[in-house]
């Protein structure tokens, strides 16, 4: 099996029962070996008192472009820690991306990089996440030496 088609399996199974996201609107837009995009539009329940999508619906999808890419080879994978720094507000009506990159990968720990951005390309926030590596596949896999 190809990496990548390991990747899109992946995400396949873990997308089923994954409501939290479904539920929000979001769309897996890329997925590749330690890589993912998801966006999800921005609704008027998602916003604050001040107007702008609040905080943590923006935490919510890189958390969770940060879940598909952890969790692209077929190894179950949970966060161990994430932070998120905000810098534009997201807009009513709008298209939010967030792109998640694996920046290392090592034993059962990983670090990854997630970027969100608004539709006209300004960049909302930062996001690293803090993987850890547990027991269990996403689908029956025959290991190959």
């Amino acid at each position: 099996m190809t990496p990548q088609t390991r990747a899109e399996k992946s995400a396949a199974a873990m997308w089923k029962t994954d409501t939290a996201s479904q539920n929000l609107g979001m769309k897996i837009d890329h997925i590749a070996p330690g890589e993912a995009t998801l966006s999800m539009p921005v609704t008027d329940k998602m916003l604050n008192g001040h107007g702008i999508c609040h905080g943590g619906y923006i935490f919510t999808l890189a958390d969770s472009a940060f879940a598909f890419a952890c969790n692209s080879y077929n190894q179950l994978v949970v966060a161990q820690q994430n932070q998120i720094t905000y810098l534009a507000p997201g807009k009513a009506d709008e298209r939010l991306t967030a792109t998640a990159v694996e920046q290392s990968k090592t034993g059962r720990s990983g670090i990854y990089d997630v970027k969100v951005t608004g539709e006209d390309g300004r960049t909302i926030a930062l996001f690293r996440g803090l993987s850890r590596t547990i027991k269990g596949q996403h689908f029956e896999e025959e290991m190959t030496q």
